[in-house]
């Protein structure tokens, strides 16, 4: 079965302006190496992708957010919330691309069309609360979907596993007090690194308790630390839950060149995980698994990394 692909040209549109590192050049890096190394015609490519409906947003955004993020944009303000959350007048409507695209994946998986797939969307979610902008995000990909496949595909229990280096703290607190969705979450130690949240005791509130698991890791982790967290923490954890559906928030920024953390992750290492992700999916969920693009800023870095995750994504299922 097929591995589809999300990507769209009007993502380019979302400009953060000169020097900043979430840049549409990003998405260039990618899809430039998928086609010098045969990918690019070899998944399947989703579309057409439209904006996300509104009520999906509002499953984890506030409406007053919504609106202020779309008054922002339209005004032609350089940010919103926070310096490092740049934003330009197509910006609104990109990001609302960026979540139909990952809605797209979702139904496609879920009807069978593809068996799992790849979102190389922009911008990047995962720090992006109920009501404010962090870290360059404007509305959180993975949250939706996540409350996407609950609500429109009727799922009791789907997992999130975000291997960004920095943690996902929106995700995180638009989760913490359920038991439906699991959020896994390995990144550098917060101590050391943004957002500062995503220590280890932080395990959920309420209902949701022992439903968060936090790992952070010590700067300059390499391959052998993130090897022992999956093993050890994040891989017994999904078995455990046994999910209907796995979503990774997939970041790029653990990698050895990647001037915003200080780990030193390989391209082998980076492979390492998404294998395992794609094995834990196939025991549990029939292979049925989406990653959607997060971090990742060295533009080497991301092309082959990406690269290398599509090829795995597209190898086929093993006993």
């Amino acid at each position: 079965m097929a591995t589809g692909f999300v990507y769209d040209p009007r993502y380019h549109d979302h400009d953060t302006g000169r020097g900043h590192p979430e840049r549409p050049k990003r998405l260039s890096a990618i899809v430039q190496r998928l086609k010098d190394d045969g990918l690019w015609d070899r998944v399947r490519h989703l579309g057409p992708i439209e904006p996300a409906e509104q009520r999906w947003i509002e499953t984890v955004h506030d409406r007053s957010y919504i609106a202020r993020l779309k008054a922002v944009c339209q005004s032609g303000r350089p940010f919103i919330d926070a310096m490092d959350s740049a934003v330009c007048k197509a910006s609104y409507d990109v990001a609302l691309l960026a979540v139909g695209g990952v809605l797209l994946a979702v139904d496609a998986v879920m009807a069978g069309e593809v068996r799992n797939a790849f979102c190389a969307v922009r911008p990047p979610g995962h720090h992006c609360e109920r009501d404010r902008s962090m870290g360059f995000c404007l509305l959180n990909n993975v949250a939706i979907a996540a409350e996407y496949l609950i609500q429109q595909h009727g799922l009791q229990r789907v997992a999130i596993v975000d291997t960004d280096v920095h943690h996902g703290n929106g995700t995180q607190h638009a989760f913490e007090d359920r038991a439906d969705v699991l959020y896994v979450s390995v990144h550098e130690d917060p101590a050391y690194l943004f957002p500062g949240t995503g220590f280890a005791e932080e395990t959920g509130v309420g209902a949701g308790d022992g439903f968060t698991l936090n790992i952070p890791l010590a700067p300059y982790a390499d391959d052998g630390a993130y090897q022992s967290a999956f093993e050890q923490r994040v891989l017994p954890a999904i078995d455990r839950f046994e999910p209907q559906f796995v979503l990774v928030s997939v970041g790029y920024d653990m990698g050895e060149h990647d001037l915003l953390s200080h780990q030193q992750m390989t391209l082998a290492g980076l492979g390492w995980m998404t294998r395992q992700l794609k094995a834990a999916a196939e025991r549990h969920c029939g292979g049925r698994l989406v990653s959607v693009l997060e971090g990742g800023y060295d533009l080497q870095t991301l092309g082959m990394g990406v690269a290398q995750d599509v090829a795995v994504m597209l190898e086929e299922q093993r006993s």
